[in-house]
């Protein structure tokens, strides 16, 4: 699978060794394919974040990378399909069908199959999957889903999941379609390392921009399709389809395996006669995607150029990165398997990638805790909004601006409606948080909330008005499960 700039998988990428097409072009110049037809600005994230006031405030939010990504992926996922594609409104529980490829003209080619790539909606739990349709498909062997199903059984941190395959006439045709899980804003390591760039100008020369896989990335990247490699051996089956193109980059310097399965169901073989033979293939693939990733050419993984490209790695990088490759290249003996090349080139490097993991989780776990709270605050500007000026109550004498609620309007306007001495607005973010805390805290500190005429103040504690907010909205609560609705 391959993935475009909206992280949907792009499993019409090829593979070389069953003579695949080779045609690399960026689904970028495709995606407005798939645009909506409204016109859509993008998010303004700085709003969310930036600038933060303090230093207090800066331990309630996510840092602005972290946050800006997961916003990104989710605008992504609310993306809409152009009208007048003619789709299938319901696909086998799949529904909003978006095509991530030309739904006209000339087709990707997967093979000697027309194929294209559309996200959809499940109806059974609301989340998007990746679909792949190959269109014409005829049923090779009544066995040939028997390896999509063993596919399913793969649950692998660096696998993208199968989750099942289908074969339709919903498109007038008949089609198989492959489901996969769905990682938005992912890239495969071919746009990430090897694509040319855009050439811009460094120092007044039009250089190409090449973005050089640093090494601890590099073992990083090995150690994970490794074990991917591995927990597919081991359930008697091969990955096939590997290499820069279907090999998915859905996080920081985090891969998985995409296009799992699909070659099994297009090109059926008896696994005890021929699945050996591509488990080895499997290594050799490593070793080329390891080559075009250091050389950033895919024509550098040809075994006639192998004595140039471990060359240029020798340049770039440590004679451990050439070992492995040269390993990888060697001829297939009975002690040629996954788990010997574990056992034989990597060694500390599995360590060294656990240790990182184990980090990674400390600093997501530190990030988390600096979102604890925050559903104490959300629940408390929730009440607030309930409470605070209803309509349905303007004449209601309990919710004029006399009593409890009024302190709590009042509360409110201190809040959130501050001015400077000029009646300039004051948007002091740790000045909300803190009222808030102190709030839901219950604290015995005083402050004056002083009314918008500026003809009255009133001096009380945060515990008396978190009292009054629990009643204003115990009797809401009431009020919504009575049979009037009022209070």
């Amino acid at each position: 699978m391959q993935a475009i700039d909206t992280s949907m998988y792009d499993m019409t990428g090829d593979h070389q060794q069953m003579g695949l097409s080779t045609d690399y072009d960026s689904m970028n110049a495709y995606y407005p394919h798939s645009q909506p037809t409204f016109v859509q600005q993008p998010l303004n994230y700085h709003l969310y974040t930036r600038p933060l006031p303090s230093l207090f405030t800066r331990n309630y939010f996510i840092p602005d990378d972290i946050r800006e990504e997961l916003q990104r992926r989710s605008e992504i996922i609310r993306t809409a399909p152009m009208p007048g594609l003619n789709l299938p409104e319901e696909l086998q529980g799949y529904h909003t069908l978006v095509p991530l490829e030309p739904t006209v003209g000339e087709r990707r080619k997967f093979g000697n199959w027309s194929s294209i790539v559309y996200r959809a909606i499940s109806e059974k739990d609301g989340v998007p999957y990746t679909l792949r349709r190959m269109e014409r498909y005829g049923l090779s062997h009544v066995n040939a889903f028997a390896a999509v199903e063993t596919w399913n059984k793969i649950r692998h941190p660096n696998i993208v999941s199968v989750r099942e395959a289908f074969t339709t006439r919903a498109f007038s045709d008949n089609s198989l379609v492959v489901v996969y899980d769905y990682h938005a804003n992912a890239q495969t390591l071919y746009d990430v390392y090897v694509k040319p760039k855009a050439p811009s100008f460094v120092g007044g020369r039009l250089q190409a921009q090449a973005q050089l896989l640093p090494e601890r990335t590099l073992w990083s990247y090995i150690v994970q399709i490794a074990s991917a490699i591995r927990a597919v051996h081991d359930r008697g089956i091969a990955v096939r389809t590997l290499d820069v193109t279907k090999v998915l980059v859905t996080d920081k310097n985090r891969v998985r395996l995409g296009s799992c399965g699909i070659v099994d169901a297009l090109t059926w073989e008896a696994p005890s006669e021929i699945m050996p033979v591509f488990q080895v293939e499997d290594l050799h693939k490593l070793g080329a995607l390891i080559v075009t990733l250091c050389c950033q050419n895919v024509a550098a993984a040809n075994t006639n150029n192998l004595a140039k490209a471990l060359d240029t790695i020798g340049r770039t990088y440590s004679n451990d990165v050439k070992q492995v490759v040269r390993w990888l290249y060697s001829t297939p003996g009975p002690h040629k398997t996954i788990g010997q090349f574990f056992q034989d080139m990597l060694g500390s490097r599995v360590i060294a990638e656990m240790e990182e993991a184990q980090n990674s989780v400390d600093r997501l776990q530190a990030e988390l805790m600096s979102e604890l709270e925050n559903a104490r605050l959300v629940r408390l500007l929730s009440k607030l909004g309930f409470i605070n000026e209803r309509p349905e109550f303007a004449r209601e004498p309990r919710w004029s601006e006399t009593g409890d609620r009024y302190i709590i309007k009042l509360f409110r306007d201190y809040v959130f409606h501050q001015v400077d001495e000029n009646g300039n607005p004051v948007i002091n973010l740790s000045h909300v948080l803190t009222c808030l805390n102190k709030l839901d805290a219950g604290t015995e500190e005083k402050i004056m909330l002083i009314s918008r005429d500026e003809q009255s103040c009133l001096v009380v504690s945060y515990k008396d008005i978190k009292g009054f907010i629990e009643t204003a909205f115990s009797d809401l609560a009431a009020a919504a499960t009575s049979s009037s609705g009022r209070l």
